[in-house]
């Protein structure tokens, strides 16, 4: 055991010194995944609220502002910039799509502005959208100025997903305000979830499965990545008012009990759905914002399939590895990139791979301190030595590594720290961290191929955020982490699997 213990200091000393020596050996995160700023028109105020890419190859830009700019070759030395349209409410949706059953070949820019879904075309081909039609519009708008409305891009059916903030984000005033709707390709309106508060961004998984962001507040301790599922109640209770117009989403819920916790409420609440991904406060953020998945095939590095989000207030991304147990999403959240020049509020992935992210910070305020900004996020080639994903099992999680590990640090246990905390569920506004505890962390068990670590974690517990931190670990060339710590969602916990027949 004391020569086990010695071979691992030995190991985390040799790694420090050389690192210590070669600056190259401890890299930082624009080592691999590098920032590059597209230049904005004096005349475009370009605080972006959603972002589509048009079959010519024209990246859509839209604006809080109610603009709709069109950038052509946005990733060259020269893009060249055309407003499309102006005059509409605050875009935070835009979706693309040609209609082939009416032989129409030329297309519709969807988009989701406060009070309606829209569809724009450019009839006589001079860059300007000259027809305007409206799409759907089956909810409420106050005049508030909180009413967001963020719109998805069409799903598997054909529907657009809008999540409805609530009026002043605190109650709901006007129809549907604090749900989830689904605008088919006919025009309807579909009630399909309810209990949101104040959404930053909607998009989906790379299965298809829809998700949204949703902010700190009432009923809502934390930030989170939230599951939409039809039927569905995802915290707030503040929209239930609308049951009545919604018939096909059956019975309301019972109203949660504040002061209680999700594990609590969820057993309780057949339809309360637990967040996906909750994200620690202010170490992961305080207000995230867009969604998007990298379906690119690893174009944009070692994280093909994972979701990413990005934070409108710490102007970062972050990533997200999911799973669902039992049929609830669950899963964790880690760091990615910092840096972005002003609030982080839209994603989008190019053809290319690479990941355009668009900013604003007005009347939010944003560690990027500029007013708004268009970026675009390029892997270099470089792969990271992170932790590529941590998956539940009954009496652990296991963590997979985006290179092999060193074996010696990997399976020291003390290579490793674990904690579990939560929040209150209540009405009150956000929450302070409760029911901390340590984890102990008893075995760790590399993989053969070292991708992977099996970790034995005692104290477990459903509805808790487990807190992981590898800063023992070195890679099988030396190397630390680039972020040692991931957070887990731990909604369902799994169960051994059945033994085999003999």
């Amino acid at each position: 055991m004391v020569t086990r213990i010695f071979a691992v200091v030995a190991v985390a000393l040799t790694a420090a010194a050389a690192i210590a020596a070669d600056p190259v050996a401890s890299p930082t995160e624009k080592d691999f995944f590098e920032i590059r700023p597209l230049a904005i028109p004096a005349e475009a105020y370009l605080e972006v609220g959603a972002l589509e890419w048009i079959p010519d190859g024209r990246l859509a830009v839209a604006t809080r502002r109610g603009e709709i700019w069109m950038v052509s070759d946005p990733s060259g030395e020269k893009p060249t910039w055309k407003r499309f349209a102006h005059g509409l409410h605050e875009v935070l949706g835009l979706a693309w799509r040609a209609d082939a059953k009416a032989g129409d070949t030329r297309g519709w820019l969807y988009i989701t502005q406060r009070p309606e879904v829209s569809r724009l075309r450019d009839d006589d081909g001079d860059g300007e959208a000259d027809r305007f039609e409206t799409v759907a519009d089956g909810w409420g708008v106050s005049g508030d100025y909180h009413e967001y409305a963020f719109g998805s891009k069409f799903d598997r059916d054909g529907n657009l997903w809008i999540v409805l903030c609530l009026t002043g984000s605190f109650d709901s005033r006007v129809p549907f305000r604090g749900w989830a709707v689904r605008v088919t390709e006919d025009g309807r309106t579909i009630p399909t979830t309810s209990g949101v508060r104040s959404p930053g961004g909607i998009g989906f998984d790379c299965a298809g499965n829809v998700l949204y962001t949703d902010n700190q507040g009432p009923w809502n301790g934390c930030c989170s990545l939230k599951h939409l599922v039809p039927g569905g109640f995802v915290g707030h209770p503040g929209g239930f008012a609308w049951y009545d117009r919604a018939p096909e989403m059956g019975p309301k819920p019972e109203e949660p009990e504040s002061g209680s916790r999700w594990a609590v409420e969820t057993k309780r609440i057949p339809q309360l759905r637990p967040p996906a991904v909750m994200f620690p406060h202010g170490l992961m953020g305080n207000s995230a914002a867009g969604v998007a998945c990298d379906a690119s095939g690893g174009r944009f590095g070692p994280f093909a399939g994972q979701v990413f989000v990005c934070d409108q207030s710490h102007s970062m991304l972050m990533r997200c590895s999911l799973e669902t147990i039992d049929g609830v999403m669950q899963g964790a959240c880690f760091k990615m990139r910092e840096g972005f020049r002003s609030g982080s509020l839209a994603l989008q992935f190019a053809p290319d791979g690479s990941l355009y992210v668009g900013g604003t910070n007005r009347g939010w305020g944003s560690r990027g301190g500029g007013d708004f900004a268009l970026e675009r996020l390029v892997w270099t080639g470089r792969t990271p030595f992170e932790i590529r994903s941590m998956r539940a099992t009954p009496d652990g999680f296991d963590l997979e590594f985006t290179e092999p590990v060193d074996p010696t640090t990997a399976s020291a246990p003390t290579s490793y720290t674990a904690k579990g905390f939560t929040y209150i569920y209540q009405s009150s506004y956000g929450s302070p961290v409760v029911d901390e505890e340590a984890c102990p962390v008893s075995k760790a068990v590399p993989s053969g191929d070292g991708r992977s670590v099996r970790l034995t974690i005692g104290n477990l517990r459903e509805g808790v955020i487990h807190e992981i931190t590898a800063a023992g670990v070195r890679s099988a060339g030396g190397l630390p982490l680039l972020h040692a710590t991931g957070w887990y969602t731990l909604n369902r916990r799994p169960v051994n699997p059945p033994a085999k027949s003999k």
